[in-house]
């Protein structure tokens, strides 16, 4: 009678072991029983070594396996609430990964552009480099952070897919209107003559952002530290909604201004707060620099490392104690009366932020008071000198 053979399951181990083993054994005593001068030496080695590929990879696969269960079990609290996709959704969505779909690349993820679903919607597609060893630990705390956030200047998370030999994925909403990045930074965007981003514009990301890091820091389940506040990771919707992105290095904390040390610095260079970057300690105060950055950015078109390696800080220290605010303004812009207040509130912001103690930098909190102005400016240090009463802003 034919014996019947079940097909592998993940929690069932495979008999294939036993029978590399007894072929292996076999295979000898018939080479030990044959003449060995007729036989090519290297036939016995491509033997061993295809056994040994059987085995290596059975091992391998129930390993991957076992990963696969303990990476559910960790996302089970939370992946009720999203929707899984199958991988070949995740390929059909993507057109096979084509290159004219990636919107963007990290150093251990590419998003991809993509339509899902029977109304096809548009999302981003996040796919994790399944080649990292923390691929899986960084994927679990992605999802397990972004699940949990619901504010309207986050981009929310709609699902995942996990796939044993393919990889991971998240599936995140699809913000139409690109990086503020772009609109700072890349010439080719304005017309000759014209901003590239009003300070209207500037102005709402400022607050906009502020917000989404105040609701990460004291308005979500837990205090969370994004810790990779840039430009690039600032989308605006078709409306100009600023909306914050990327959580592939966002951590949880115990609470607001309690910091802990991190083995490894991650980050980008010219956003990192000087006690992450030279001891690696991480809290709240982390994000309250990079903002602060951003902040100088939006106020005066710079990159945070110009030409020459200028570093933005640097350069915009000097120009902040002697209150030479027209200085540090993007020339494309001019200032109005109308507009000069909110212009000195987000250059006192920046200022606090990128306070190189932070034992004396502002939590997020205050600097969205200042910003929105719900406090009077620090006019000691703002010279009413540098307000021209003529010229516009759009």
């Amino acid at each position: 009678m034919k014996e019947s053979r079940r097909p592998l399951t993940p929690g069932r181990r495979s008999n294939l072991e036993v029978s590399f083993f007894r072929f292996s054994f076999c295979s000898q005593v018939e080479l030990e029983s044959m003449n060995v001068g007729n036989l090519n030496p290297s036939s016995a080695t491509v033997l061993m070594v295809n056994l040994d590929n059987g085995l290596t990879d059975s091992r391998s696969r129930e390993l991957k396996w076992k990963r696969i269960e303990s990476l559910e079990r960790s996302i089970s609290p939370v992946a009720h609430t999203l929707i899984r996709f199958s991988y070949g959704e995740i390929l059909y969505a993507t057109r096979n990964f084509s290159k004219g779909r990636v919107l963007g690349r990290g150093a251990l993820s590419c998003v991809f552009k993509g339509r899902v679903g029977f109304l096809r919607a548009t999302v981003a597609i996040k796919r994790l480099d399944k080649e990292d060893k923390e691929c899986s630990k960084a994927f679990c705390r992605e999802l397990m952070i972004s699940s949990s956030l619901h504010n309207p200047n986050i981009v929310p998370l709609l699902g995942f897919c996990i796939d044993p030999d393919e990889g991971l994925f998240l599936v995140y909403k699809y913000v139409s209107g690109g990086s503020l990045e772009r609109y700072l930074h890349d010439k080719k965007r304005g017309v000759k003559g014209s901003p590239s981003l009003p300070f209207s514009m500037r102005y709402k990301v400022a607050v906009g952002i502020a917000e989404a890091i105040g609701y990460l820091h004291n308005g979500a389940e837990r205090c969370v530290v994004h810790r990779d506040i840039k430009p690039s990771n600032i989308l605006l919707s078709s409306k100009k909604m600023p909306k914050l992105c990327d959580f592939g290095l966002a951590t949880w904390t115990t609470a607001p201004s309690v910091p802990f040390l991190c083995k490894t610095v991650k980050g980008t260079f010219g956003y990192l707060a000087p006690e992450y970057f030279q001891h690696g300690k991480v809290s709240d105060k982390t994000d309250v620099y990079a903002f602060g950055v951003v902040l100088l950015e939006l106020i005066s078109g710079r990159k945070p490392i110009g030409p020459g390696e200028e570093n933005l800080v640097v350069w915009a220290k000097p120009l902040l104690e002697q209150g030479a605010i027209e200085r540090l303004v993007d020339p494309q812009l001019k200032f109005t009366p109308k507009n000069s207040k909110q212009i000195a509130r987000m250059v006192e912001a920046a200022a606090a932020c990128i306070n190189s103690e932070e034992s004396r930098r502002p939590d997020i909190d205050q600097i969205i008071t200042i910003i929105r102005g719900e406090q009077p400016p620090n006019t000691s240090t703002l010279k009413k000198s540098c307000f021209p009463s003529s010229g516009s802003i759009i």
